[in-house]
């Protein structure tokens, strides 16, 4: 396996505002850049994941490895690094910025094919990695009041075009639902598939509560690693949970609504199209699964700890 070396107090003063491993070396993120060519670029030929890392531990680790792992080959890219070595460069990712709060993203592109080639086959496939801060889809103060989200008319891309399951690129359709969400005053936005029922969000999973049941949608949708571990949160809680299709309609007469984000955990929606979900806070099941979600950050079989340069 690659091994780093200890950087110097002076290299490590570079890394403020983040860091990134590009073409087998670690680069302050304002220098990081991928090759115009690499078809990651060109043709969102690629795949990605993002872990966090709380209060210097990363979270649940090795389930965005499994991830990641399942995603490279599903698309059959072949990245230079074995799963120890990846492992490795995002632990000294953090190490180099001494960051407690952090997001932390791996990817795979396809890379460059040689030239005039448009064989998929011939490219050689490349590895990135970034640490910076730590990102939220709603600040800590934002979900105490919740989002005011809108079901988009904007569909998201079928599953047969695109494995949702495979984490991607593909984002144009939740840019277009954004907007669509900015014209009606709303914050965020769930997209729908060809039967009106609701999918995802940009960026999270959505649940529904209704009578003490969740409800959260089984097909065209990223299966979040949150979304996961909310699941085992509210089996382990007697919190009936249905993975189901999940009509438009039914949203609209949720008693809560939430959604599910490596960039924030359990976030509260709190209006839908302008209508008050509930009383118009986050609910008590919303509540109790926020709590248990960060408790479950102190817990040595979810963390994997950082060891910080001195």
């Amino acid at each position: 396996m690659e091994s780093f070396g200890q950087p110097s107090g002076e290299d490590r003063g570079n890394y403020d505002d983040g860091v990134a491993f590009v073409n087998g070396r670690f680069v302050p993120i304002a220098q990081a850049c991928v090759p115009i060519l690499d078809w990651g670029f060109l043709r969102s030929d690629a795949t990605y994941d993002v872990v966090h890392v709380w209060q210097g531990s990363f979270f649940r680790l090795e389930d965005h490895l499994d991830r990641f792992e399942r995603s490279m080959d599903k698309l059959r890219l072949h990245p230079p690094h074995e799963r120890a070595e990846i492992r490795e460069v995002l632990f000294e990712c953090v190490r180099l910025t001494g960051f407690r709060r952090a997001y932390v993203e791996m990817i795979c592109t396809r890379g460059t094919p040689p030239y005039g080639s448009r064989d998929p086959r011939e490219c050689v496939n490349k590895f990135f990695a970034f640490a910076v801060p730590f990102i939220w889809i709603a600040d800590p103060e934002k979900q105490k009041a919740g989002l005011h989200a809108t079901v988009s008319p904007v569909q998201r891309i079928q599953p047969e075009s695109v494995d949702p399951t495979v984490k991607n690129y593909h984002w144009l359709d939740l840019v277009a639902g954004l907007f669509s969400a900015y014209e009606r005053e709303g914050e965020t936005t769930i997209l729908i598939d060809g039967e009106n029922n609701i999918v995802e969000g940009p960026g999270f999973n959505v649940f529904v509560v209704k009578d003490g049941v969740l409800a959260t949608p089984d097909r065209g949708v990223l299966e979040g690693v949150t979304r996961k571990v909310v699941i085992e949160l509210a089996e382990r809680l007697g919190i009936p949970v249905d993975k189901r299709a999940v009509p438009a309609d039914e949203v609209q007469e949720a008693d809560e609504i939430f959604g599910t984000s490596t960039a924030g955990g359990v976030i509260p929606l709190t209006k839908i199209n302008g209508r008050i979900v509930g009383d118009g806070h986050p609910g008590s099941v919303t509540q109790l699964l926020h709590r248990e979600y960060w408790n479950l950050h102190h817990k040595q079989c979810s963390s994997s700890p950082v060891d910080y340069y001195l």
